[in-house]
């Protein structure tokens, strides 16, 4: 069952040794006599006996077989003899009592009339490139359909494949039968990737059943619909089509069911005696009515009426939605518009089914040449002897109409001593396809599922301009697949999409330890080595530091645990790893986070601007919620999305932690405290005297703490404050204790707190 290069041919050279071959060189085996059967004796003796995977290239030495060109067949050593046949030449099988028989593939191109010709290919590259006889070329899956259908229910038939006497089975084991072709290649990468599969262009035409198995007849689609609906007494052998996916989603009946596959393959449901007959609408085979032997009646003004509808009432434009087949399933629109048409009226319809997209080009010329056609009507009354016409029949009046002989589909009649008959205009060369070159659906890229590693980042202020409230997400996977997407919810379910991240971002894992340093001035102690997962990352002068190059986080993974810092040099070490050296600390007033050390197998991203704020509402601060992040070509129920619930602070709204607090003690043993107030906003620009507030108003939360216990905290509304003596006796102050002091936003609350150790 393989595609080209499998090893069908050598799986079938194995077969025949293992048939005629015994246990010693002339030793018999289960064979005396086999059949090699093929289209051509060429095609036999270039393939199965002398090809590279044939009888004679499988064969050890000793057990070789003789070629004897003139007879056609092929001699082992132990007296085994296998000989050619071809199709060209059925009446040859008969006579030998053969023993086992190789055959070739059975299969036919989806080519219009494959049957006459089933062995017929189109392949520019091959000498043997045309098409079966009498056939247009147009694509025709049914046809191709219909071959195997016949051949399986042929060969299924106890009379035609009966079962032997002698080895208890079927002449024609058809569990060993294969159908040309089936490829391993997967659909629909093959055939839409041409730049890997160059015979993908021929796929249309061709005898590859990839992608065709699971589509339906037209008559057993309807079929299916009407016995769903109660029906028994119905007819669906004049329905001819393919149908590769009909999706009927609401509980409907069964006319609404059936409308869009009317409108897609262009045939009626008529009621005869009884039985609802469903048939073609395609206007050939007419019935020729005599203009001397029509009926008169009061009803009618004459014999016939014609008339025709204005075209304003007609649309220039049709419309046509559709899942493209052959590809990702995507909805897609074709539109047909008259070239003289001068109206911008667009008559549209959907049809939740799968098509090619010259097929859904086909319905839309069909439909609008249609709708024009059947501006023209006709009445006209009948005698008793033409009782036997009916609604759905094609009549055709001679020299009716300025343009000649007129077709017209019976829509409507009415019985009395005479048939009143309402009848439309059809031509029947509308209901032939139009011809389209058929074009390979446009795949997205393959996203691989694999997991996405992610962090958030919740970060303070590094410009200024951010969304104070938001954090960063960044994202990298090995291999990249294209694009990550983030979804969110408030529970796990109903997710949206938040975020979608185009390029991956710098990250990596520390290989030593960093310790604490001081912040505003260089680190130039012990470098930090760190392998990245994705990334690159380079070394920038003391002029591009200053002005934020470089800029990076370090931190455990948790989304409010991170240190902002820059580095100057980036040296490459060894694969994807860096020593990163002459260090900013603390950068955007993350030292009030740094620990004593950074420990290894710390986390890296680099700050670059790759990895995006995401979609935060301000009323969801500090509110958890849920997260999906993976591969934005997959969907996030796919197993390779990772689930995280996280609720962020919202750290661009922190306050920074105050700067060179100092405590004093005064000679009534009273401590009085002072510090300098650092701003989250603006406080770059140095000519002002001092850093603008930051905050609605200016507040600082003091805390007395003695080990783990807090034995005061009060709220100051300036820089300073005193801790008097006997408030140090009522708090039991008797040895060192330590005082944090933090800046209160009243939207995020107290901020990174400064610590200073007194001794009473």
């Amino acid at each position: 069952m393989g595609g080209r290069g499998a090893g069908k041919t050598r799986a079938g050279a194995e077969w025949v040794r293992s048939m005629v071959e015994g246990a010693r060189p002339l030793d018999q085996g289960l064979a005396r006599r086999v059949a090699l059967v093929g289209e051509t004796i060429e095609q036999v003796r270039e393939v199965m006996v002398f090809g590279d995977s044939g009888i004679l290239a499988c064969s050890p030495q000793d057990r070789l077989p003789t070629w004897e060109a003139t007879r056609k067949r092929l001699v082992w050593p132990n007296g085994a003899i296998a000989t050619i046949h071809t199709a060209h030449d059925p009446e040859g099988l008969r006579g030998p009592q053969f023993d086992a028989a190789w055959v070739d593939e059975y299969g036919c191109a989806s080519v219009d009339k494959g049957t006459n010709q089933p062995n017929k290919f189109l392949d520019a590259k091959s000498s043997e490139s045309s098409l079966p006889h009498y056939s247009n070329g147009e694509r025709d899956e049914l046809i191709q359909a219909q071959y195997l259908t016949a051949m399986t229910s042929y060969w299924r038939d106890p009379a035609h494949n009966p079962v032997s006497p002698e080895y208890d089975a079927p002449m024609l084991d058809m569990t060993r039968a294969f159908v040309w072709a089936w490829d391993t290649r997967p659909y629909p990468f093959f055939p839409n990737n041409r730049g890997l599969w160059s015979d993908g262009g021929n796929y249309a035409r061709g005898h590859w059943i990839n992608g065709r198995t699971s589509s339906r007849t037209l008559a057993s689609v309807v079929d299916e619909i009407c016995r769903r609906a109660g029906l028994t007494h119905f007819d669906t052998n004049g329905l001819h089509g393919f149908v590769r996916g009909y999706s009927v989603e609401q509980v409907t009946e069964a006319r609404a069911a059936l409308q869009p596959l009317m409108i897609r393959h262009g045939f009626d449901a008529i009621e005869r005696d009884g039985v609802l007959t469903f048939r073609m609408r395609d206007g050939v085979a007419p019935i020729i009515l005599d203009p001397a032997c029509l009926a008169e009646s009061s009803d009618l003004d004459g014999t016939t009426e014609q008339s025709r509808e204005s075209e304003a009432e007609v649309s220039g434009r049709v419309r046509l939605r559709f899942v493209e087949a052959d590809g990702n399933f995507d909805v897609i629109a074709e539109e047909a518009v008259l070239a003289d048409e001068a109206t911008h009226a667009v008559s549209g319809s959907e049809l939740n089914m799968a098509l090619t997209r010259s097929e859904g080009r086909q319905i839309a010329e069909r439909w609008l040449v249609e709708a024009r056609v059947s501006r023209e009507t006709v009445r006209l009354a009948l005698p008793p002897s033409k009782l036997c016409l009916g609604a759905g029949d094609v009549i055709e009046l001679p020299g009716e109409g300025a343009e000649g002989p007129g077709r017209y589909r019976i829509d409507r009649v009415e019985l009395s001593d005479l048939q009143l008959i309402d009848a439309v205009r059809i031509e029947p060369e509308a209901y032939k396809p139009a011809e389209f070159d058929d074009e390979g659906a446009v795949l997205r890229p393959f996203a691989a599922p694999i997991p996405v590693q992610s962090h958030f980042l919740d970060l303070p202020l590094l410009r200024g301009d951010e969304v104070p409230h938001a954090p960063y997400l960044a994202a990298t996977a090995q291999p990249w697949p294209g694009s990550a997407a983030l979804y969110h919810s408030a529970a796990d379910s109903n997710y949206v999409l938040n975020t979608v991240l185009p390029v991956r971002a710098t990250i990596g894992r520390t290989q030593n330890e960093l310790h604490r340093a001081s912040p505003g001035v260089f680190d130039r102690g012990d470098v930090l080595q760190v392998r990245l997962i994705s990334g690159a990352l380079e070394s920038v002068d003391e002029a591009a530091l200053l002005s934020g190059a470089n800029l990076a986080a370090i931190g455990d993974g948790t989304p409010g645990n991170w240190e902002v810092f820059q580095f100057a040099r980036a040296e490459l070490v060894g694969e994807k790893t860096y020593w990163l050296s002459n260090r900013l600390r603390g950068q955007a007033g993350s030292d009030g986070l740094m620990p004593d050390v950074w420990p290894d197998q710390s986390v890296f991203v680099l700050l670059n601007g790759v990895a995006p704020q995401i979609n935060l509402s301000p009323n969801l601060r500090r509110v958890s919620q849920h997260y999906r992040i993976g591969p934005a070509n997959r969907g996030y129920d796919d197993p390779s999305y990772r689930h995280d619930v996280q609720a962020f602070d919202g750290n661009g709204l922190r306050p920074l932690s105050p700067a060179h607090l100092r405590g004093i003690r005064q000679v009534d043993g009273a401590f009085r405290l002072d510090w300098v107030r650092r701003t989250r906003i603006g406080g770059d620009d140095w000519e002002t005297v001092e850093v603008p507030l930051g905050e609605d108003s200016e507040s600082y939360l003091v805390r007395v703490r003695q080990g783990a216990t807090v034995l005061r905290e009060e709220i100051v509304g300036a820089s300073e404050w005193t801790y008097p003596g006997a408030a140090q006796s009522a708090d039991g102050i008797a040895a060192a204790f330590d005082v944090d002091v933090a800046q209160i936003s009243a939207r995020y609350g107290p901020g990174l707190s400064r610590r200073i150790t007194l001794v009473p």
